[in-house]
């Protein structure tokens, strides 16, 4: 039942104006509608408020989290570091193992290379290669780190007797294209296993093509020019 307050006919008696006195009953009408649909609607209203709340109070979480956690891998990876450059690298190696295993984020992709190359250093080539071929695989990393991996695990390959040519010359063929962020490196492990399978004139002509570059690393270009000097004294 609406119930108005005794104020506008308080007025309507003292002359108030009259559309000062529909003004207040306007608003009284207004104010019972509106505690009837809070009466009604209210709860849901409370209930949407809740459920915003909590989602970013979890989203608030989530963030903190993620933030805590890379600080802890960013520990964690600068311990690693520390001991790489005190010389102890099999401590360091566990550790960069661990962190590439535990985390998809750039401190366990970082510390796979770290993890393969001192494998690398220590002969053990196999291992070594193993680690970079599962960089190679990891589709959450850009391509120019798959390549780049790929490429490390072509030179630890070359170290590898057992490993036939063909299986090198077919990982790192791809990669030797123009337009490839490490062609001439690419070039260079096919001139390395071509003179490993005693095909000379496919080591002489992958030397050529880094030469003949413009676009190579000087350095990379002196070494190709040394080799091919090399190549044409052993003819």
């Amino acid at each position: 039942m609406l119930s108005l307050s005794w104020r506008p006919f308080s007025l309507f008696l003292w002359g108030a104006p009259v559309g000062d006195i529909f003004r207040e009953v306007d608003e009284e009408l207004k104010q019972e509608r509106y505690e009837k649909l809070w009466r009604r609607y209210g709860k849901y209203a409370i209930g949407g408020a809740i459920m915003m709340v909590a989602a970013v109070a979890g989203w608030k979480f989530w963030e903190t989290h993620q933030t805590s956690q890379r600080l802890a891998e960013g520990v964690k990876f600068a311990v690693a570091t520390e001991l790489l450059r005190d010389g102890k690298a099999r401590e360091a190696a566990e550790i960069f193992g661990k962190l590439s295993e535990e985390t998809a984020s750039g401190y366990g992709t970082l510390s796979s290379f770290y993890e393969a190359s001192i494998k690398a250093k220590t002969g053990n080539h196999i291992a070594a290669i193993k680690v970079y071929d599962e960089i190679a695989k990891n589709g959450s990393v850009s391509r120019s780190i798959r390549d780049l991996a790929s490429i490390l695990a072509g030179l630890q390959a070359t170290h590898v007797p057992s490993i036939d040519g063909t299986i090198i010359t077919k990982k790192i063929q791809p990669l030797s294209v123009a337009g490839r962020p490490y062609r001439h490196i690419a070039l260079e492990i096919l001139a390395l296993t071509a003179e490993r399978t005693g095909d000379l004139a496919e080591a002489r002509a992958n030397y050529r093509a880094i030469v003949d570059d413009p676009n190579a690393a000087a350095e990379i270009r002196t070494r190709a020019a040394q080799m091919l000097n090399i190549l044409g004294k052993s003819n």
